[in-house]
């Protein structure tokens, strides 16, 4: 009976984690290249059970009488990375990104440290000095600092903020036909090496390897969150009924241990 109570709180503690992520996920469908996030529940190690005192048994020793599991626990949190639906905005410094690949950006922290994020969120803006910029007010890398992970200046992309301008499918920016300079764009070898900072920026961990992207730039476009409201709302109607299950397992494991202690245990 404890046994079964322990299984029931695991999983309800299971299914509030699991909603915390479709919160978030439901939160973030609007944002510029948000990625989705799920969670993976794993069971717990099985553990020996041993009936022990068991004075039917002649030797009363110890008895092996196999193996039990405690319930489930919370596992990984994954991103799924699949490809947004791109947006037409037609403003000219908003790029998407098609196929894998991140911009990198110059970031600096509210301590401000200054460090390198990569993100799939191509709303940006350019300064009164022709920088590129993120929403939040960072540098945008060119294709030399993204690829060597230096940042500063000469490693910021900028133009002239007077001219008009064009954004190639590589990332490569002609003002007056000429070319000026290029967004830089990397991807990772493997994604296992990335963690997530914030909502959409990532960091690139030991163990991970920038290397060129094949990704295409589309200007004028944004990639939207690849987050689907429908199916998250019935993945939490779903959570929300195993954990009302949760709750009545609980509460019919308590009668009967009630019972047992007070009813049987007199006897």
């Amino acid at each position: 009976m404890v046994k079964g109570l322990y299984t029931a709180f695991t999983g309800m503690v299971n299914e509030q984690k699991r909603m915390d992520v479709m919160t978030n996920n439901l939160a973030n469908s609007a944002t510029t290249g948000y990625k989705k996030e799920a969670m993976v529940a794993q069971a717990f190690d099985e553990k020996l059970a041993i009936k022990i005192k068991d004075t039917s048994h002649w030797h009363n020793m110890p008895e092996k009488i196999g193996s039990i599991s405690l319930g489930a626990k919370v596992g990984e949190t994954y991103t799924n990375w699949d490809q947004g639906a791109f947006q037409v905005t037609d403003k000219d410094s908003d790029v998407a990104l098609g196929g894998r690949g991140f911009f990198a950006i110059e970031f600096t922290n509210k301590a401000g440290e200054t460090s390198i994020k990569y993100t799939r969120d191509g709303a940006f803006t350019v300064d009164v000095d022709g920088y590129l910029r993120t929403s939040d007010g960072d540098y945008v890398l060119n294709s030399d600092g993204a690829l060597s992970s230096q940042y500063g200046d000469g490693y910021r992309v900028q133009i002239d903020p007077v001219l008009k301008y064009t954004i190639a499918s590589d990332g490569t920016i002609y003002q007056n036909n000429e070319e000026v300079d290029t967004i830089g764009v990397i991807d990772i070898d493997n994604y296992d090496y990335i963690n997530k900072y914030g909502e959409n920026l990532y960091d690139l961990i030991p163990g991970g390897n920038i290397v060129e992207s094949e990704a295409i730039v589309e200007q004028g476009m944004l990639e939207a969150s690849n987050v689907n409201v429908v199916d998250e709302m019935v993945s939490m109607i779903t959570i929300a009924r195993a954990y009302e299950a949760g709750q009545k397992m609980i509460q019919t494991e308590d009668s009967t241990l009630e019972k047992t202690v007070n009813t049987i245990g007199r006897v």
